[in-house]
């Protein structure tokens, strides 16, 4: 009776993954080693990629637009740097798994028709080998951190749950985009626009105290901002997290991967006679 009552309020998403955990571990860790199999730095390129376009960013805003970062002016381009650096570490990891998953059925069309696989694992996949890049980029952070303010907040141990909400709503995205991806061909195309112009609206390469007050609330309505500006303020200004987002953003986090898992389920019935 207590194992049905529990199942009852489990969400059906995570019943699903917790099932599956085995099997979506095993294809996320061929994933990671894939990407990197044959070359000559092999897992070394997930610190390098990082690095090479932090340095990049940099300069071209810090040296030849002349930014500097509000209360880090002094800082000079390392100060900049590093609040950059944890608003592209946020941005791509929503970045990868969004472009991505328009084409997660399409590509793996041979498990629709043929094999009786768990589909919605795929999404997990996607997500979680974006994680493993954003955290990979993380220690990059951290070093950058060590050598500019010689010290790491210790309110860095907050991110996983302010990181929450971010992969929660990853991860019920990637099944809403990759179950539309299968009906919308041109999905792919137009996300590419979509996440490029987003890059710019997201508050990465400024704070959003850098806007004026009337555009300040438009911006909020992206829920990047909130993600990226918490993260500055726990792995960068060693402020805690805001207890609202925590409660709210967890919340409406799972709320969506909740409702976006079971669209998948319904639209999945049709995967095979599309493709």
């Amino acid at each position: 009776m207590d194992g049905g009552w529990q199942q009852r309020i489990t969400p059906r998403f995570w019943r699903a993954l917790w099932k599956q955990r085995e099997l979506a571990w095993r294809l996320t860790l061929r994933e990671v080693q894939g990407r990197y199999r044959g070359s000559v730095l092999g897992w070394g390129w997930s610190f390098l990629t990082p690095l090479l376009m932090l340095a990049v960013y940099t300069f071209v805003f810090s040296e030849v637009f002349q930014a500097r970062w509000g209360d880090l002016e002094q800082a000079g381009p390392l100060g900049f740097a590093i609040n950059l650096f944890a608003g592209l570490i946020v941005f791509n990891l929503f970045s990868e798994s969004a472009t991505k998953a328009p084409g997660l059925i399409l590509e793996n069309a041979n498990l629709v028709t043929k094999v009786i696989f768990p589909l919605e694992i795929l999404a997990a996949v996607s997500v979680a080998t974006a994680c493993f890049h954003a955290l990979t980029s993380l220690v990059v952070l951290a070093l950058f951190e060590l050598v500019a303010q010689g010290a790491i907040p210790p309110t860095l141990l907050w991110l996983p749950l302010i990181w929450l909400p971010l992969v929660s709503g990853c991860l019920a995205l990637s099944w809403l985009l990759s179950a539309l991806g299968v009906y919308v061909r041109d999905l792919g195309q137009v996300l590419g626009t979509v996440v490029s112009m987003l890059m710019f609206l997201s508050a990465v390469f400024y704070p959003l105290s850098a806007l004026p007050l009337r555009w300040q609330p438009l911006l909020r309505l992206n829920p990047l901002v909130a993600v990226i500006e918490q993260t500055r303020d726990v792995a960068i200004k060693g402020l805690p997290p805001s207890a609202s987002y925590l409660v709210i953003g967890t919340a409406l986090g799972l709320l969506a991967c909740e409702l976006s898992f079971r669209l998948f389920q319904k639209a999945r019935r049709g995967f095979a006679d599309v493709l």
